[in-house]
């Protein structure tokens, strides 16, 4: 098992306040590791971690702002992320009407270029940004991508794919993985369970997942299904802990029985 550092070792959490984001903080924390967290808003920041964290402000898509955030970083969790078909998290200019919305909606190309949030400028060029910004010496990125990048031309995942939003994952992706940097990518299912919308601190050091079923890791994007956010947050952190899960790509669902604890080591140590 990796043993961390707590003097030394230094988390990056990029996408913290977002839902997977907030819960990998909050795991963080309850390890007692040091983290710093990467936000265009300092003030939602602090408010939701309540000075447990070190605040970096910075923007993926402007890469100028990236270095600021990175010394003494030894780790990486990017849980950057927007969603998958046109809307107003896409940061339009200007607030479509309902006929260029249309156009929009029926133009993946136009969406795109009309956007400053779109996958394209997030998943694609956003994650490359910081892996050209990443330290050298890192211990590990990890990225939150997303099942179906092999399948974008089957049944769900071609809706899934219609703006491009796998295209972008999977050039996320290539980013890491020619980058020669450490790295981790979680291929998750359709994520279900909260946060919805922030929490404070002491409810995300208290998060659980209501489901009844297992966690599945698999390789080869074969799976498919839901995978609750609380799942997807505690094997961006296990994983780290894990040196059979370095240079790997897995995807995680929640299917089966569930067990009263998830054990991680022996999840990880079926990946091949």
């Amino acid at each position: 098992m990796t043993s961390f550092d707590s003097a030394k070792d230094l988390v990056l959490v990029v996408g913290a306040t977002g839902g997977v984001g907030q819960l990998v903080v909050g795991k963080l924390l309850e390890k007692n590791l040091k983290v710093r967290v990467l936000t265009r808003n300092a003030a939602k920041a602090e408010e939701m971690f309540n000075q447990k964290v070190e605040i970096a402000v910075g923007d993926i898509r402007q890469p100028a702002t990236l270095p600021a955030a990175m010394p003494g970083v030894t780790h990486i969790i990017n849980c950057t992320g927007t969603t998958a078909f046109p809307s107003a998290r896409w940061e339009f200019d200007e607030t479509p009407n309902l006929i260029e919305w249309g156009i929009i909606f029926f133009n993946p190309k136009s969406s795109q270029a009309k956007a400053k949030n779109s996958p394209t400028k997030i998943d694609a060029q956003g994650v490359s940004n910081l892996v050209t910004t990443a330290p050298q010496n890192l211990k590990r990125f990890v990225f939150v991508s997303s099942c179906g990048i092999l399948r974008k031309n089957q049944f769900p995942f071609s809706i899934l794919n219609s703006f491009g939003v796998l295209d972008a994952k999977q050039k996320g992706e290539e980013s890491i993985i020619n980058s020669g940097l450490p790295y981790t990518i979680i291929r998750p299912g359709r994520l279900i369970d909260g946060p919805y919308t922030s929490y404070d601190l002491n409810t995300l050091l208290k998060a659980k997942t209501g489901g009844k079923y297992g966690v599945v890791i698999g390789t080869g994007d074969t799976l498919s299904g839901d995978a609750s956010r609380i799942d997807v947050a505690n094997a961006c952190v296990e994983c780290l802990f894990q040196p059979n899960s370095s240079r790997k790509i897995f995807e995680i669902v929640n299917q089966g029985q569930r067990p009263p604890v998830i054990d991680w080591e022996t999840l990880f140590s079926g990946i091949e």
